[in-house]
């Protein structure tokens, strides 16, 4: 079984090591780790492994009362998320003991009726730590002692999470209402599908304030991300699963990716980190531009990231919905769009409004379809009669009056469509002409919005694929 067992989210006030936890119990590195108080907003989602299932493992943010308007959408998101979870790990900070704000989140949690797992994290000294004897005030029993920065009890914690997510699942399961049998599937003739499609993973980068938090929200239907008018909500790289008008996808909210020599503060820093990991990592890259300035050098860059780091692209004009007299205004921007990234040269301009809704139809069929482009593979019968046809046509350069000879081409790698060409000189071939080749596959096997790579080898070396 490799379904979802149960959701546990970490709960606690601002800087007890919640993030810390959370890399350890999931061992990946993907929470943002920092000193200061309030750098997670957003609840990020990570997985425990487990024979049964997965156990899905939330990081909130930290829990405080705040008058500012940004403070109380985070802290309302946040508990929206907690209220979600089937269980909670509530932490507290071992070597202060357990504060006021301690006791009330205490409080709430335990208001909402669910198993509640309860952590003295900072507890390197063990048990002679302040805030284990305090820790029996909030009524959750003996606590785990944890140091994440330490590795101290992470691995009895994760057991009993396992544990408890488990007896939750059982609970569920016997609480379930008994299947009609005379309504299954199998019953009525309807196909029954063994192996779930794979989610596609997306990630969605641009510069701050493009849209990209409200983008997913509009597609999952619901408040999941943080969202505003101020730059540079979104800190880190968040995973959301979703079903996208029937496929199952993952998506990456990153944060907002100014030009480097802007980045100081070190958070930010960890932040634009993430994003670029985000795009090393997802299929489908979507490169969020802000309509009303298009085109700026940053978005360029990123897209051109994407294309180097081989992911299917789609760029998308955010804010359509703000741009008047749209019917002129697209055709002059998609021209300027394809004389600046002719690395994505085929690929469509998606104008869509996140806020409305209005685009998102084609955003879905652009994104697929790019996806399959980028998974293509052309037989080696066509693709050398097309060598042929194209040396034929613009013969190669000769290099010190020698002709370089163009042998034999085959696809070896797609994700993005690879190819080896053998031929004689192969470092002496011109870039031009390698471009040459690459638009020429684009437009005869139909290969538009994709990255291509092309690889020379020498005639001496008889194996294409080594």
């Amino acid at each position: 079984m490799e379904g979802t067992v149960a959701s546990v989210a970490i709960v606690g006030r601002p800087n007890v090591g919640k993030s810390s936890l959370f890399n350890r119990l999931t061992g990946r590195s993907q929470a943002l780790v920092d000193n200061r108080p309030g750098v997670t907003r957003d609840i990020r989602e990570g997985r425990i492994k487990t024979r049964f299932g997965n156990v899905i493992l939330l990081d909130t943010g930290g829990l405080e009362k705040s008058e500012n308007a940004l403070g109380k959408s985070i802290m309302d998101l946040t508990w929206r998320g907690i209220a979600e979870a089937d269980a909670h790990v509530l932490v507290i900070d071992g070597r202060q003991g357990v504060l006021a704000a301690d006791f009330e989140i205490a409080r709430q949690v335990r208001g909402l009726g669910k198993p509640v797992i309860l952590v003295a994290n900072k507890m390197e000294r063990g048990r002679i730590e302040v805030g284990y004897s305090e820790s029996f005030m909030l009524g959750f029993g003996e606590p785990f002692c944890t140091s994440a920065e330490h590795r101290i009890g992470i691995d009895e914690l994760r057991q009993c999470i396992v544990s408890t997510a488990r007896v939750v699942a059982d609970s569920k399961l016997a609480a379930a209402p008994d299947e009609d049998v005379d309504q299954r599937p199998e019953q009525s003739g309807e196909a029954v599908l063994e192996d779930p499609v794979r989610p596609v993973r997306i990630a969605i980068v641009g510069r701050p304030n493009a849209g990209k938090s409200t983008l997913v929200n509009r597609i999952l239907g619901r408040q999941r991300l943080l969202t505003g008018d101020m730059p540079g909500l979104t800190r880190d790289a968040i995973s959301v699963s979703a079903d996208w008008l029937g496929r199952p996808v993952e998506m990456f909210d990153t944060a907002g990716m100014r030009r480097k020599s802007k980045v100081t503060q070190r958070v930010e820093r960890l932040a634009v980190n993430d994003g670029l990991r985000a795009v090393r990592f997802a299929e489908v890259v979507i490169v969020l531009l802000d309509a009303r300035f298009p085109f700026e050098m940053q978005d360029l860059r990123l897209a051109a990231l994407a294309a180097e780091e081989g992911r299917a692209t789609i760029v998308v004009l955010n804010k359509w919905d703000l741009i008047p007299d749209k019917g002129r205004r697209y055709p002059d921007l998609a021209a300027d769009f394809s004389k600046a990234l002719p690395q994505i040269q085929g690929s469509r301009l998606v104008a869509a409004s996140a806020k409305s809704g209005e685009g998102l139809k084609e955003l879905h069929r652009q994104v697929f379809k790019a996806y399959s482009v980028w998974n293509r593979r052309v037989p080696t019968g066509p693709l050398n009669r097309w060598l042929a046809d194209m040396v034929r046509a613009h013969p190669p350069p000769a290099f010190r009056s020698k002709r370089i000879r163009l042998r034999y081409i085959t696809q070896v790698n797609t994700r993005p469509p690879s190819f080896v060409l053998k031929c004689s000189r192969p470092g002496k071939l011109p870039r031009s002409y390698t471009r040459y080749l690459k638009n020429g596959l684009r437009n005869s096997f139909d290969l538009p919005g994709t990255p291509i790579r092309i690889s020379l080898r020498s005639q001496s070396e008889e194996n294409p694929y080594d």
